[in-house]
């Protein structure tokens, strides 16, 4: 038939929820099917790794969940550059569950963060950083380590400090962050102003790898994972 001859008024669309109501009529072909595959993820995932101390979730301004992410990215850079850097920033979106309290496993982990993000470090001077910071309390609020900002309730950056200090202009500083976000992605446009040469992307070092050798370095401490909400950005109406 020709274009013309096709008529698909009657054709409609509907979004279906994915939630655990499903759950109450599963398909047993479907799970047969899904039987030994389930058996093996299980035995992967389930792991304890470590200890949670409080349970984190991730909301805007700031949450324990994203300040303990930019501060595992912020420390993770010191294998490196040979210290930590000056600033971890991650999005929140990145983060598509909260930790739990209690037991840590693998599948806690990936549950956080199932996307291939890779760790970048990225040198930009003060100025470009402070539009970082803008960029940031712009959308309210995202992930940050290092640095403390104070941001109004329209979302305009109103002070910046990093390290407890005014931010300098033409000084140099190491931010780690995401390789996604490094790319100028989810609204952070001042890392897009930045070259190439200026941004080092370690092999292997996913966000998920770096997360699960922190749980993992903690744990052989004696340490639990912890993280508070510790006014590192603030809300001025």
């Amino acid at each position: 038939r020709s274009a013309g001859e096709y008529d698909d008024s009657g054709i409609r669309g509907s979004r279906i929820e994915v939630t655990a109501a499903l759950d109450a009529n599963p398909d047993s072909a479907a799970i047969a099917v899904l039987a030994p595959y389930q058996k093996t993820v299980d035995s992967i995932m389930s792991p304890v790794i470590g200890q949670s101390a409080r349970f984190m979730d991730r909301f805007r301004p700031e949450s324990e969940l994203s300040n303990l992410v930019a501060d595992i990215l912020r420390y993770s850079a010191s294998a490196y550059i040979g210290r930590m850097a000056d600033v971890g920033v991650t999005n929140m979106g990145g983060l598509r569950t909260a930790l739990p309290e209690g037991d840590i496993t693998y599948g806690n982990i990936y549950e956080i963060t199932p996307f291939e993000n890779t760790l970048c470090i990225v040198t930009m001077n003060g100025s470009l950083l402070r539009e970082l910071f803008e960029n940031i309390a712009a959308v309210h609020g995202e992930g940050l380590s290092g640095a403390c900002l104070e941001i109004s309730g329209d979302g305009k950056l109103l002070d910046a400090t990093v390290a407890g200090k005014e931010i300098e202009d033409s000084k140099e500083y190491k931010v780690a962050t995401l390789d996604y976000l490094a790319e100028g992605n989810d609204h952070m446009t001042a890392f897009a102003k930045v070259g190439d040469a200026d941004k080092l992307l370690p092999e292997k070092a996913t966000v998920r790898q770096l997360f699960l050798n922190y749980v993992n370095e903690q744990t052989k401490a004696g340490k639990k994972i912890d993280s508070k909400i510790e006014g590192r950005i603030t809300v001025k109406e």
